[in-house]
């Protein structure tokens, strides 16, 4: 097959930026139309390989498995172009949305607005949580891994980096059976490192800048961006829980009904999900000191979220055959993604707690788990969380949570 022309290739991929509403799965359809059904520029097996071997590098998978489909047509240019498209437009939304939120998110109409979005967050995320424990929870070892997870998490506060490099340790480790192996590519040591050098430097680049200028905040906001880069397997559901036991229970950089906020408005965006560790690092930095700080933590942000999906592509990319095809890399996988179910049921937990109840208490003395009283209970969040259930059954996401929005701005109306 010919190459696009580098102009076709931006116009397709500047379509599929704008379209991708609706999380990874959504997303992942729109590319699977475009590039394989519409035209014939990656085939049926081309795209599933290349899909499972994004699932296998931390980050946002639907946008490396854009990247790689343009890394794949046009080289590393291609690459680029497909990735930054996929990116831009919904970090521009995100800037437009954080900025007002900031401007007017304490006027309480706005409050009741983010109310109801709230409340479709927690059924969102229940809702992920519920297809991915479907998916994946096939064996009983999968289950305790998740149950594992959930509770060195939720009970035990244990860090997120931790507990996905045990579950990973253990995968690795269990007896696989043998398979049929795949002769590793012909080893190009002085192409990849040159590859690690270029974009790793890129990486760094803005934190060193900070660094050198002593913006200390800001430094401290490309570190944690970036180690969650590296940690960020399970897509953005997952990424959360690290975000929320860092950024607002160790850093106090925002609140939890701040990060629950931000995931709503992530979740109204095109591009991935994980956009919302841009409102995180925007808000850090407008908490800390106002708008420039903000913007200039929300582009940091971005810079080092992003940045690492680009190493990550262009450097393995050429290896693609030999990576899938490793039984214990995939076995390491399979008990990560086992692990990320108990994750995300430890993130459920956190939102519905903070959303529906003003109150909670240690379940034990001296252990960082929570449970709410009871009495403190916010029933109009409740209602709406039912409300919400219903819509979604019915409605897309975008137009549940503009529905839920008015929702809660009306309940909120009718109440005072």
């Amino acid at each position: 097959m010919t190459p696009p022309s580098l102009a076709e290739l931006t116009r397709i991929f500047t379509r599929i930026g704008l379209m991708s509403f609706g999380g990874p799965a959504a997303q992942i359809a729109v590319m699977h139309k475009e590039l394989v059904e519409e035209r014939p520029w990656l085939n049926e097996d081309q795209f599933l390989r290349a899909l499972s071997f994004c699932m296998l590098l931390p980050g946002p998978e639907a946008m490396q498995l854009c990247t790689y489909a343009g890394w794949r047509l046009r080289g590393t240019l291609g690459g680029l172009i497909a990735g930054l498209l996929f990116v831009l437009p919904g970090a521009a939304v995100m800037f437009a949305l954080v900025l007002a939120y900031a401007n007017w998110g304490n006027i309480p109409a706005v409050e009741a607005l983010f109310l109801g979005i709230k409340a479709t967050v927690v059924v969102v995320v229940l809702q992920a949580l519920w297809r991915l424990g479907r998916k994946t929870l096939k064996r009983p070892l999968h289950w305790i891994i998740a149950l594992m997870a959930f509770v060195a998490l939720y009970l035990f506060g244990l860090p997120f980096p931790l507990v996905i490099a045990m579950a990973a340790l253990f995968g690795a480790l269990r007896p696989v059976s043998s398979s049929t192996t795949v002769p590793a590519p012909t080893p190009q040591s002085r192409t990849t490192l040159s590859t690690i050098a270029l974009w790793g430097g890129l990486w760094i680049a803005p934190i060193a800048l900070a660094f050198v200028v002593g913006a200390d905040f800001l430094v401290d906001v490309g570190l944690f961006f970036s180690q969650l880069a590296v940690v960020s397997f399970g897509g953005a559901y997952a990424v959360l829980a690290y975000m929320a036991q860092a950024a607002v229970e160790a850093e106090g950089w925002i609140s939890a009904g701040q990060m629950v906020d931000g995931l709503g408005l992530a979740e109204t965006t095109p591009g991935p999900l994980i956009l919302v560790t841009q409102f995180v690092g925007f808000m850090a930095g407008y908490n800390l000191a106002g708008v420039g700080l903000a913007f200039a933590a929300g582009l940091m942000t971005l810079w080092t979220t992003f940045m690492p999906c680009f190493l990550w592509i262009f450097t393995a990319a050429p290896h693609v055959e030999w990576l899938t095809s490793q039984p214990r890399l995939d076995a390491a996988l399979r008990a990560i993604t086992a692990a990320i179910v108990g994750v995300i049921a430890n993130l459920m937990l956190w939102f519905a707690l903070n959303v529906f109840f003003d109150q909670t208490q240690p379940i034990w003395d001296g252990l960082p788990g929570a449970r709410p009283i009871l009495s403190s209970v916010d029933p109009m969040a409740a209602g709406l969380c039912a409300l919400s259930a219903l819509l979604l059954t019915r409605l897309s996401l975008p137009l549940t949570l503009m529905c839920m929005a008015l929702a809660g701005l009306t309940g909120n109306l009718l109440i005072f």
